[in-house]
């Protein structure tokens, strides 16, 4: 066995992960063809940098009201069949979209629902998605299978945005229909998993086990700095809702040109995450993070700048591919730090976090987009991102001096020993 395989093998020989991978791949893939089609609908209807800015805010908001509720469930709870619930509410919100447009009665309040729809769903989902990975491979497997687990979310966003761009041709009703397959598809594998689950929550329902996953977060500085970085970084550093201004208005291209843009920050991601999952991280990890945002920010300001469409396609690529580090580093640390009864409260903080970060960020786009334009409001997202990354080396140097994922899980395991022995760790 050659040494390149070995990293695929040790994953993928455990068939639930398999099928799991596969069915992350048909539900991103599903999700960003519908996003495509969203956003090029509503453009079309209103020509609204605003209107596109509320789209990440509809589905930030049911994400945000039920943030509480969603880690409690998923620490409670099958994993599996949560997932399973969340492919059929997806579904619902594109048979919807289907409906209404072949109807003719497609107006802005019903693709805001549909969108609310997909973003409770996604609530949900996202801590899920993630708390279950450690219940599908063993420990020592479980930094390439977040990698792994990456590089399906990438896999759905090159070929999706793509994909729903060219069959956008066919009116967006095509679209929509073969998203609804597709998760259908998803759920089905999800339905042939089987695996042996990790410990439960026995907690009590009630405002102290709610509340959790932020109580454990806080007093985790590591994971608490690593989740607000990432999270002020995106916020600000992006640029998706505002990429139909972009196609149509300054690169002067369609739904096609639209549909690459979508897929490039996936392509550059892919490429990394693939890297990651056959040569984990070896440099140390703090440098690493801090060095990736800050290509993150600058990418993001070369995007700005751009005003031909390879040259886009670049910078976007290079943002996912720094963003994909990022995103690897932080759900490894979250899941090998945190209890596996905790996972999903914390992972539901962690979905707080990303949520706010990129639907509150499209939404924050959009608004400084309709004031100043797009491209000040790309430019200075970049700038901005750069600036937060600076600032939080000095606000949590214990993340800056992290060497390996290893000794982050060891120091908070002897934390936590000395915590019961009623020490404290120097």
């Amino acid at each position: 066995m050659s040494e390149t395989a070995a990293p695929l093998q040790s994953v993928f020989r455990h068939r639930a992960f398999a099928l799991y991978w596969f069915s992350r791949i048909a539900s991103i893939l599903s999700f960003q063809m519908l996003v495509v089609a969203v956003g090029w609908q509503l453009y079309e209807l209103t020509g609204s940098a605003f209107d596109l800015g509320l789209l990440g805010l509809a589905q930030f908001a049911p994400m945000l009201l039920l943030t509480l509720v969603v880690g409690h469930v998923a620490d409670r709870h099958d994993h599996r069949r949560i997932l399973m619930f969340c492919q059929i509410a997806e579904g619902c919100a594109a048979a919807l979209l289907v409906f209404s447009t072949l109807t003719g009665s497609l107006g802005t309040p019903v693709i805001y629902a549909a969108v609310a729809l997909v973003g409770a769903a996604r609530g949900f989902e996202i801590p899920t998605m993630a708390a279950i990975i450690p219940d599908l491979v063993p420990r020592e497997d479980v930094q390439r299978a977040m990698a792994w687990f990456a590089s399906a979310n990438q896999t759905g966003q090159i070929v999706g945005p793509a994909l729903g761009g060219l069959l956008y041709l066919l009116g967006p009703a095509a679209v929509y229909g073969i998203t609804i397959a597709l998760w259908c598809l998803g759920g089905f594998m999800l339905a042939l998993m089987r695996f042996e689950r990790g410990p439960r929550s026995t907690e009590p329902f009630g405002l102290a086990s709610l509340l959790g996953g932020f109580r454990f977060v806080r007093h985790d500085r590591i994971i608490l700095g690593t989740l607000s970085l990432d999270m002020f970084a995106v916020f600000l550093g992006g640029a998706t809702a505002l990429l139909p201004i972009f196609a149509r208005d300054i690169l002067q291209t369609g739904p096609w040109g639209l549909g690459l843009l979508r897929a490039a920050p996936g392509a550059g991601a892919l490429v990394m995450s693939v890297i990651l999952a056959r040569r984990p991280l070896t440099l140390p990890v703090g440098t690493v993070l801090f060095s990736m945002l800050t290509i993150f920010g600058l990418a993001v300001t070369l995007f700005a700048f751009s005003t031909v469409l390879w040259l886009s396609m670049v910078a976007l690529a290079l943002m996912g591919a720094a963003d994909v580090v990022s995103v690897v580093i932080r759900f490894s640390l979250v899941q090998l730090r945190t209890p596996p009864q905790m996972r999903g409260r914390v992972s539901a903080v962690n979905g707080l976090f990303t949520g706010t970060s990129n639907q509150l960020g499209d939404f924050r786009a959009g608004v400084v987009g309709a004031l100043f334009g797009a491209v000040p409001a790309v430019a200075i997202g970049g700038l901005g991102t750069i600036l937060v990354t600076l600032i939080w080396m000095f606000l949590f140097p214990e993340l800056r001096r992290i060497r390996s994922l290893d000794e982050a899980t060891e120091l908070k395991t002897a934390q936590k020993a000395d915590e019961i022995a009623g020490t404290e760790t120097p």
